[in-house]
């Protein structure tokens, strides 16, 4: 295994998936929530804590204020609710789509084609600007649809993918194709800050990596006005060519076919 590439996955790779010396973290966590009269008919189950508490490396207040947003936004956005056939007309402009195989590391990917994805005119119902998932950029197309459809897909594609790990799996890829992006049409702020609520607030650590594939220089911009909005969470971006997908990542087999050479 390259180098490169086996740091890059172990830059955020969760800690043990049980402990009995973080047992405590866990109890006090639930009882903290419980006693909210607001929250206590809400609390999740002990794995959705434990994801929460391993984000926050354990420590019980951080990962209570992250979870207190999560419930606030699940009651406003009802993902619960979000069907295939809620997103059909989103999901047939082919924008983005879960890949049917996984990745060398048995991750299932999300694919998302940015040319297709154009950006938002107008903000969201609490006047936020956009930003998005592992879609064909150049397909993003801004205001080509609301900005709320946009966002139940970036949830259909992130719970689709995770349904697809196997017992063992953890976590997701999340794969941009980058090629004709153009600031104008693709560059979605309100998207992306959208995205990197749910795959780093809403999903914590369930985004084990997010690749950009053969980028233009005119999106540097657009990244470097994202990155601060990652945080830390930027760490796990890399950006890599088409062959180095190939040669890394799938086999010749399993390569998404946009991505293979004619």
């Amino acid at each position: 295994m390259p180098a490169q590439q086996h740091q890059a996955r172990d830059a955020f790779d969760p800690p043990l998936r049980s402990s009995a010396i973080n047992a405590p973290a866990l109890e006090q966590l639930r009882e903290r929530l419980s006693s909210k009269p607001a929250l206590k008919d809400v609390v999740p189950c002990d794995d959705t804590l434990r994801w929460y508490l391993r984000d926050r490396y354990f420590d019980v207040p951080e990962a209570e204020q992250k979870l207190i947003s999560m419930l606030s936004w699940k009651k406003d956005f009802q993902p619960g609710k979000v069907t295939a056939a809620s997103v059909a007309k989103e999901v047939s402009t082919g924008k983005a789509y879960v890949h049917e195989h996984p990745d060398n590391y048995g991750r299932p990917a999300i694919v998302i084609r940015v040319k297709l994805h154009k950006h938002h005119e107008h903000p969201d119902n609490y006047g936020r600007p956009d930003i998005a998932i592992v879609f064909r950029v150049k397909l993003h197309k801004v205001g080509q649809y609301p900005i709320d459809d946009s966002k139940r897909l970036c949830v259909h594609l992130i719970d689709s993918a995770l349904g697809k790990l196997p017992e063992e799996g953890e976590q997701i890829v999340g794969i941009f194709d980058m090629r004709d992006f153009q600031v104008t049409e693709n560059a979605d702020f309100a998207f992306a800050r959208f995205m990197i609520d749910a795959f780093f607030e809403y999903y914590p650590r369930r985004v084990g990596q997010v690749l950009f594939v053969e980028a233009p220089w005119v999106f540097i911009p657009a990244w470097e006005a994202i990155k601060p909005l990652m945080r830390k969470y930027s760490a796990l971006v890399r950006f890599v060519s088409c062959d180095e997908l190939s040669k890394e990542f799938f086999t010749p087999e399993r390569m998404p076919s946009e991505f293979k050479k004619r």
